[in-house]
């Protein structure tokens, strides 16, 4: 899909998402995604699958047949690289980076050589009041553990083997 049409779709299901008066989280509620992932599909960084359809079209009753359409298309994921310089987005990679070397220490502590996958993954948002009664951000990243595997020549399909 080019750049532009994926804009255009992306500007139309976020009027359906405005014309709608729901959050994400609501649409989430509704639909049993995550808030994360309803921004996804509206966004064209997710996958629309067809047994989600019916929810989501319940949750957001002006999708029209022509944007299902593209959300059900494989989406091609990718961001814009000046979306850095927006503020939360900023803090969240300074908070990945600040606390990303502890963190994968914690996970080869815990699970032994690998990393968590951004594939097999969750991610959900929400709002909680702190202990001093302020509203604090929980950003919830649930990948599957994959271990990194020895590369052993003779498990290495793609070689053709000696006789």
């Amino acid at each position: 899909m080019a750049t532009t049409n994926k804009m255009s779709v992306v500007e139309k299901l976020q009027q359906v998402k405005e014309k709608s008066g729901k959050s994400y989280s609501q649409i989430a509620e509704e639909t049993g995604l995550t808030n994360v992932y309803v921004a996804q599909l509206l966004r064209r960084q997710a996958h629309l699958k067809p047994e989600t359809v019916p929810k989501l079209r319940a949750a957001l009753p002006d999708l029209s047949d022509e944007l299902v359409n593209e959300m059900i298309k494989h989406p091609f994921r990718s961001y814009d690289p000046n979306l850095v310089q927006e503020p939360a987005i900023y803090r969240l990679n300074e908070a990945v980076m600040h606390f990303g070397e502890s963190i994968k220490e914690i996970i080869n502590e815990d699970f032994g050589d690998g990393i968590m996958s951004a594939i097999d993954f969750y991610c959900s948002v929400d709002k909680v009041k702190g202990v001093d009664g302020k509203d604090r951000v929980v950003v919830t990243f649930d990948g599957k553990y994959l271990p990194h595997s020895e590369q052993k020549a003779e498990h290495m399909l793609s070689r053709p083997r000696p006789q």
